[in-house]
């Protein structure tokens, strides 16, 4: 009884320590969320009361809805594209990092700086870059003799252009990866190197294993992250040319602030929830196949 008593004191304490949190994710995440989804099953101006229409915003955006499929692709080809590409460039970048040389703090410093600056700023900097007459990109290709290419102007370079500028914030990707690369225990490349192994065979079966764990975060932010593009889109070409850069945040966007269709967004919202939701359990069920677990004990 002593013991049933001390165990529900400690159990009051911790629920009082995270009554805060639990307070902020009940108002704040999972009203809004049942709110939402409520809100999706109606046709809603913001201005007058939700009516309710069932399912017809769903059968509307699978059925009727170009866009929707428009986005949809736009988004997935930007995912499937970005990502193994950052991921790529981010573990290349944090292993020529990882040197113990004079100045390497400075270089880290100067490859992350681009993964904290405002979104904004980022893609008004680039506008100038893709300027198809006298930018910056064409500027350095017309010294190889490159023909202008009209980048965020031309439907077919619009959506390469936003891949392409997406490896400018590898940086934050990078320090994790760095973080992942210093825990690696130096004694295995020691070993490794006794046995006569070469830098790709020590990279191949000591730095990737023992990294696989940070290489797996990094590939469901990016996934994540990847679906959830709005601001360069929204600054730099609010979804043109020919719909070639509509992302399904910027449409889901606007169709809730622009023609105020909130009932309809909603709906988006939850279909895209679903999409990361479904992509994030591939990746974790997968994970058991090539994920290793320093403090794991095989019985």
């Amino acid at each position: 009884m002593k013991l049933s008593k001390i165990r529900r004191r400690e159990a009051l304490d911790g629920f009082i320590c995270i009554s805060p949190w639990l307070f902020g994710f009940i108002v704040l995440t999972l009203g809004p969320m049942l709110f939402s989804l409520y809100i999706s099953f109606t046709e809603w101006d913001i201005l007058t009361t939700p009516k309710f229409v069932g399912l017809a915003n769903y059968k509307t955006i699978f059925f009727d809805d170009f866009r929707f499929a428009q986005a949809m692709k736009v988004t997935l080809i930007y995912a499937l594209t970005s990502v193994p590409i950052g991921l790529v460039c981010s573990l290349a970048l944090a292993v020529l990092l990882n040197q113990n040389v004079f100045g390497m703090r400075t270089f880290r410093s100067i490859f992350y700086i681009p993964a904290i600056l405002p979104p904004v700023a980022m893609a008004m900097v680039w506008l100038a870059i893709f300027k198809p007459h006298g930018g910056i990109l064409n500027a350095i290709l017309g010294i190889f003799k490159v023909p202008e290419i009209g980048w965020l102007q031309d439907p077919a370079w619009a959506l390469p252009s936003f891949i392409l500028m997406s490896v400018w914030g590898v940086g934050g990707g990078m320090i994790i990866y760095l973080a992942g690369l210093q825990g690696v225990p130096t004694q295995l490349y020691e070993a490794a190197e006794i046995d006569g192994a070469s830098p790709w065979q020590k990279f191949r079966n000591i730095t990737l294993p023992m990294i696989s764990s940070t290489i797996f975060f990094n590939l469901v932010m990016g996934i994540i992250g990847s679906f959830q593009v709005f601001t360069s889109s929204f600054v730099m070409t609010q979804g043109g040319p020919a719909y070639a850069t509509l992302f399904y945040v910027l449409y889901l966007y606007q169709k809730a602030f622009m023609f105020l269709q909130m009932g309809y967004a909603c709906a988006l919202a939850w279909i895209l929830f679903i999409v990361i939701l479904i992509f994030t359990l591939i990746i974790l069920m997968s994970s058991s196949a090539w994920v290793y677990y320093e403090a794991e004990v095989k019985k």
